[in-house]
């Protein structure tokens, strides 16, 4: 694969048709699409790229044949550092986004300014911590690993509080099929929809709650104070703590239209400004609509910059 070093920003403009701001699935494949129609761009990513994918340790959900993440992140970085007509920017991250009628700029952290007449905005989401979720009670410094990080090892034969019911559980499972551990899993109903895919595992215990007060004791070992769904009150002991409760939305500063969860609907923003990937939704958090919603919004930029509509 090639090399990752960061490379050195130009000030004032990037000489490019498009930036890109974010490096995960649906940046690579906005990079990718744009060359392919002879737009030359620019992506910029704080860490590495498609580095979130290299937490899925089992995909069953994106056609190609890649089955892990890390598979398909080494797949999307290598056509990434191909593409000659893409300048990677690594180890920056964009601060702020400004759209007006003939451009659009962003400032990285190192305060260099890129101009392009488009972008693409495909930073992503972070992990939500008990604090930011109303449903849960915890220390406010109190910061939890998410569910994807667990240790198959260390699981075995342990209880593990999962809190949320996201999507991350499913992946986790899959990745250990033989590891026998117990996962208490506790959700709001927000959620319901989402623990589906995981009740059928015997491994899994659900727990339907409509507050959760998390309180650590000595040793480190949760202890859970649940109402359930139907006002009863009762304890949770386990052996650690985890989280899935869910992402919140990276996007940068700027001018960006956020919706009431901080997320950034497509449809709502400047018209020289795409939305791609995870930043769009809360319900479209996959890595094949991220690569698709990359491919289109490059496409946007296209048929934008010749006066045609797509």
């Amino acid at each position: 694969m090639a090399s990752t070093r960061p490379r050195t920003g130009t000030t004032g403009t990037s000489a490019a048709d498009l930036i890109i701001v974010g490096g995960g699935p649906a940046g690579c494949a906005a990079a990718r699409m744009a060359a392919s129609v002879g737009l030359c761009s620019v992506l910029v990513e704080p860490a590495a790229v498609c580095g979130t994918l290299h937490r899925i340790a089992v995909l069953n959900n994106v056609p190609g044949g890649h089955t892990s993440g890390p598979a398909l992140a080494d797949s999307l970085a290598a056509e990434l550092h191909a593409t000659a007509s893409c300048r990677v920017e690594l180890g920056r991250r964009v601060t702020h986004l400004r759209a007006d009628d003939d451009q659009v700029t962003v400032v990285l952290d190192s305060d260099t300014r890129l101009s392009a007449p488009h972008a693409v905005v495909a930073t992503g989401v972070g992990v939500q911590q008990p604090r930011d979720v109303a449903w849960l009670t915890a220390p406010a410094d109190l910061r939890l690993p998410p569910l994807w990080t667990a240790d198959a090892a260390d699981a075995e034969g342990r209880t593990l509080l999962v809190l949320g019911g996201d999507r991350p559980i499913g992946t986790f499972l899959r990745a250990h099929p033989r590891v026998g551990t117990r996962l208490l899993v506790a959700y709001p109903a927000s959620d319901d929809y989402k623990v589906e895919e995981i009740g059928d595992d015997p491994r899994v215990t659900l727990l339907p709650v409509r507050h959760l007060t998390l309180s650590p004791v000595a040793g480190g070992a949760p202890v859970a104070q649940v109402v359930d769904r139907d006002g009863r009150h009762h304890t949770v002991p386990a052996d650690a703590a985890f989280l899935s409760i869910g992402s919140t939305p990276t996007a940068p500063l700027g001018d960006l239209v956020r919706d009431a969860s901080g997320y950034c609907p497509p449809d709502a923003q400047h018209p020289r400004v795409s939305i791609a990937g995870d930043l769009r939704s809360a319900r479209y958090q996959r890595v094949a609509t991220a690569i698709g919603s990359g491919s289109e919004a490059a496409l946007r930029a296209y048929y934008a910059a010749r006066d045609l509509s797509a």
